[in-house]
């Protein structure tokens, strides 16, 4: 089947200042493509100016290439997808000689997001970022990962080894923001959140996909060569913004970049108002790569119509009886 994007309809210049600051990270709208959707820019760059965006994640990078997961590595599931893609990429060395230039001279705001196995493996990362990724603008920490240190957990499971991965990589990278990407596959979140932030973290990002499994009925078999994928889509969107107000209600002050089913301006204005600085859309990139700007111009819309004139001032505004 054909894709069926459908076009934007021009609209009206907006007065509305959509720009935002994540501590030092200057955004020009607070409009991000999520890691992993939007490969290393150039796919979406056939549809849309990437310079316009308020920036990109690029795919996770490790030290070495990985192959990633056997397939089948993704399923469609109602209003939603799960994958178990196994952070298929190329190494960080091909992102920096290849995609990180061909990034900066297309003027995108770029935020690499760094992955492994160990803690050893993100440092190792971190250093070639710090020393061959000059313009990189920040860096997620996915540490969604499994640890091969204690093959029980994932760093992001753990605060003891969330600190440990936060700690050493924002010690390599120096004045270069870092924004853990948590996972909602805790118990407590804001313990996790806490761990991070007190290890040097600059801001947040969440938040990742959630645990899900699908079958197929008719051969018994998982739809997943892994079994287990991440979900991911409209599907998980209350659980992000429930998740972002939490760690918004416990650390008001720390930036956080908030993603999970972000379709429409609607679902990122609510992750903006429970307290995120900044959105990424994600899945909805494969269902139309219009999408980022759809949601960027529905945001200057909701802006114009409510008499808001700076984005800020929407940050965290959801009113809530405590």
């Amino acid at each position: 089947m054909a894709l069926e994007i459908t076009p934007r309809t021009p609209i009206k210049p907006s007065t509305a200042d959509t720009k935002v600051r994540a501590g030092k990270l200057e955004l020009q709208n607070p409009v991000l493509v999520a890691s992993g959707t939007f490969g290393s820019g150039r796919e979406g760059s056939a549809f849309l100016d990437i310079s316009t965006l308020g920036g990109i994640i690029v795919k996770s990078m490790t030290l070495s290439p990985w192959k990633g997961k056997p397939t089948p590595r993704m399923c469609e599931t109602p209003s939603g997808m799960l994958n178990a893609i196994g952070i298929q990429n190329k190494g960080v060395d091909h992102f920096i000689q290849e995609d990180l230039p061909w990034l900066l001279k297309k003027n995108a705001t770029v935020i690499a997001s760094i992955a492994g196995n160990t803690v050893d493996e993100f440092v190792r990362v971190a250093d070639k970022i710090r020393t061959g990724g000059r313009g990189v603008a920040a860096v997620e920490i996915n540490i969604s990962c499994p640890n091969l240190e204690d093959r029980n957990n994932m760093f992001a499971h753990s605060p003891k080894a969330t600190a440990e991965v936060v700690g050493n990589v924002k010690e390599a990278l120096k004045r270069t923001m870092v924004f853990p990407k948590l996972s909602p596959n805790v118990t407590s979140l804001s313990e996790i959140a806490e761990a991070a932030l007190n290890a040097g973290a600059d801001g947040l990002s969440l938040i990742n996909t959630v645990f899900g499994m699908q079958i197929d009925t008719e051969t018994r078999l998982p739809k997943l060569a892994g079994t287990y994928g991440g979900l991911s889509g409209p599907a998980v969107h209350p659980i992000a913004v429930r998740a972002v107000h939490e760690v918004h209600r416990a650390f008001p002050d720390v930036p956080l970049i908030g993603q999970g089913g972000v379709t429409t301006a609607e679902d990122a204005l609510q992750l903006i108002l429970a307290g995120a600085t900044a959105v990424a859309v994600g899945t909805a990139n494969f269902v139309d790569p219009l999408t980022p700007m759809k949601v960027k111009e529905g945001i200057a819309l909701y802006m114009d119509r409510h008499g808001v004139t700076d984005l800020a001032d929407l940050i965290g505004a959801v009113k809530v009886d405590e």
